[in-house]
């Protein structure tokens, strides 16, 4: 069968070296089987200071034809405080349901999202997402662009801040509706204090609250946290040191759906420069060190915003109980279960992703479906 991809943006996009020179030796301290986290320029600047221009979706924006990009789309790249290119898309819909805004995982990128994209259209909702520093269309933060690397989950806080700033809020209709999953539920709970007067509520998908390693828990935390103290965070710590071969279908810990696994490794063939390999201790303790922050009991007696948490009952990379147990933990929080769903609950089977996209519409349109609504559920 002959397959043929389609973009206009050719050049692969700037890959930035690290500032401070140079690069740590590549070296694993776990098992590549034991870390299941392979979550499988054409611009002008505006005049104003952190904005690139719309371009039209085939500039920036890649597809295939199992994944097409979603009609009416616009992508552009957003300058960070710190000089970073993040990459953003913008999804219009004819709803008036608002804006949900889409926040990836590790290792995912927008186009990862365009089917729920045109689910979410179908239920009236616009969207808005990103790519995280380091990973997607995003500029990369060290010389190795296969590194998952970040300094600290607070750069993540703060380029969503900005990007409220310069498009949701300008751009986009409200209310706004956050949908996380994984590492971007996580920075979604980091970020809270910032979103509790810009967002109505957030549906949180398999939030990275505790990490499955092979190791025991406070011994790999100790391994990451001492990397760092040697200076040695740039080190990859857990999966392959770059991104290695495919995942087998059977024993994959992200999805049981066959036709959207290999949906997602076609684009991982077709556009590797998305994608990257195993995270570094750096990542690893950044994304320790904000479940610590977030797990803080006077954190959670903070939180406000309505919140629904959605667990995979069959997750293999993050811990089940511990969301559920912390959904619980809030005064604004409930929890879903979707029993026998793996890890990433969007890529999976219908009958597992229908029960999420069912939940979430549920509790993002609370005065239509008279369902999860602050009167009645608490929130």
């Amino acid at each position: 069968m002959h397959v043929t991809f389609r973009t206009v943006c050719i050049r692969p996009f700037h890959r930035s070296g690290a500032a401070g020179g140079g690069q740590a030796a590549s070296g694993m301290l776990f098992p590549a089987k034991s870390f299941a986290f392979a979550e499988a320029g054409l611009y002008h600047r505006t005049q104003a200071p952190f904005r690139l221009a719309l371009s039209a979706m085939t500039d920036l924006l890649r597809e295939i034809p199992e994944n097409p990009v979603p009609e009416g789309a616009e992508a552009a790249m957003m300058v960070a405080k710190d000089g970073r290119r993040i990459r953003y898309a913008r999804f219009p819909s004819r709803g008036d349901h608002g804006t949900v805004v889409i926040l990836p995982g590790r290792n995912e990128c927008i186009e990862k999202y365009f089917e729920s994209v045109r689910d979410l259209a179908a239920r009236g909702f616009s969207a808005a997402a990103l790519d995280w520093r380091g990973q997607g269309g995003s500029d990369r933060l060290l010389r190795d662009p296969m590194k998952g690397h970040v300094r600290s989950f607070n750069d993540y806080v703060s380029d969503l801040d900005q990007f409220f700033r310069d498009v949701v809020l300008p751009d986009c209709r409200p209310p706004f509706t956050v949908l996380g999953h994984s590492t971007g539920a996580l920075i979604a709970l980091l970020a809270t204090p910032d979103l509790v007067n810009r967002v109505r509520r957030m549906v949180l998908i398999a939030p990275l609250l505790e990490i499955h390693t092979p190791l025991p828990l406070r011994l790999a935390k100790g391994l990451a946290k001492t990397l760092c103290a040697l200076g040695l965070g740039r080190m990859y710590v857990a999966g392959h040191g770059r991104r290695g071969k495919e995942v087998p279908f059977q024993p994959n810990a992200l999805t049981s759906d066959l036709a959207r696994y290999e949906r997602n490794q076609a684009l991982v063939r077709a556009f590797p420069e998305l994608f990257v390999g195993g995270p570094t201790a750096a990542w690893l303790n950044g994304a320790w060190a904000a479940a610590r922050t977030v797990s803080d009991p006077d954190f959670k007696a903070s939180i406000r915003l309505p919140i629904l948490f959605l667990a995979a009952g069959r997750d293999q990379v993050v811990s089940t109980p511990m969301v559920e147990r912390y959904a619980r933990g809030l005064r604004s929080g409930k929890v879903l279960t979707i029993d026998g769903a793996r890890h990433e609950i969007l890529q999976e089977a219908d009958f597992f992703r229908e029960q999420a996209l069912a939940a979430f519409e549920a509790f993002a349109k609370p005065a239509e479906s008279g369902l999860l609504t602050q009167e009645s559920s608490g929130y």
